[in-house]
């Protein structure tokens, strides 16, 4: 039996999916602000359950000179001020056991970054938060190894648990999904997200940067809802091209009424 897991007036697990989604890194109160806005009017009108998500801090950046973001104290000010004005639920990215519990204070849901995910500490604090987590396999896992993850958040008593999959490392510089891994995921009790632009990273492709193949977003995004997702999580910018991070596998804010609208439909047909 799945596991529903709500958070406001939000039920995960199920349907209808849920759309987490915003700019990968917070860059600045106003542009944050105004995307939030956005995405809260694009999925208001199609019935989308909607999420916010953005990162106060990109701790895992190829270069030393990468743009990281606004860090925590700042970051979460904006993240509590898009909660409180916009009216929506709030997801970001902690690093440390040390930021789960400040961060919990602030946001509804905690996520572990992929490359974090056998970090036990890590699990383990933001279990012991009480809020949800949302735990991003790591690209060098397979799906039956996040029931070991999952393990540690249940060892706090935590039951608010939801698991992520952002695509497998394949050879250098590219990921691939096998999409098993939704279905087998999601034998483990709890709801399964799938991360549409994190799977078509090109991590460290770049010079001193992660690339991105964009045009897979969609397709990928669909098998994804056709395979029993619970949520897909897209990272959405209103100009990509100039985004400080992950532009390349990130979406356009105007392509995506487009893009919810057919995933919607997938939905409903199943």
């Amino acid at each position: 039996m799945q596991k529903r897991i709500d958070i406001h007036n939000i039920s995960i697990g199920g349907r209808p999916f849920v759309f987490i989604g915003g700019p990968c890194v917070i860059e600045g109160r106003d542009i944050t602000l105004r995307t939030a806005e956005v995405l809260c009017r694009i999925t208001g009108e199609l019935g989308i359950p909607f999420i916010f998500k953005s990162s106060y801090d990109k701790a895992n950046r190829t270069s030393i000179e990468s743009f990281r973001g606004l860090g925590i104290e700042e970051g979460l000010k904006i993240l509590a001020e898009i909660r409180n004005s916009v009216g929506i639920p709030v997801l970001t990215d902690v690093h440390s056991a040390a930021e789960a519990g400040i961060a919990s204070e602030v946001v509804d849901v905690l996520q572990v970054p992929a490359l974090l995910s056998r970090q036990t500490d890590l699990l383990v604090a933001c279990g012991k938060t009480g809020k949800p987590v949302n735990i991003k396999k790591g690209q060098f896992l397979s799906p039956h190894d996040i029931q070991h993850a999952i393990h540690k958040v249940e060892s706090t008593g935590n039951t608010q648990i939801i698991v992520t999959e952002r695509g497998t490392s394949f050879g250098y510089n590219i990921l691939v999904n096998d999409f098993r891994a939704i279905p087998i995921m999601k034998t483990f009790g709890y709801p399964v997200v799938f991360d549409a632009t994190h799977s078509v990273q090109k991590p460290g492709a770049m010079p001193g940067y992660s690339g991105g193949e964009r045009e897979f977003v969609f397709p990928l995004a669909k098998a994804a809802l056709a395979v029993g997702a619970d949520g897909i999580f897209m990272e959405v910018h209103m100009d990509p091209g100039q985004a400080l991070c992950d532009g390349e596998n990130s979406i356009p804010l105007d392509d995506l009424p487009f893009m919810l609208k057919i995933l919607k439909k997938i939905e409903e047909i199943q």
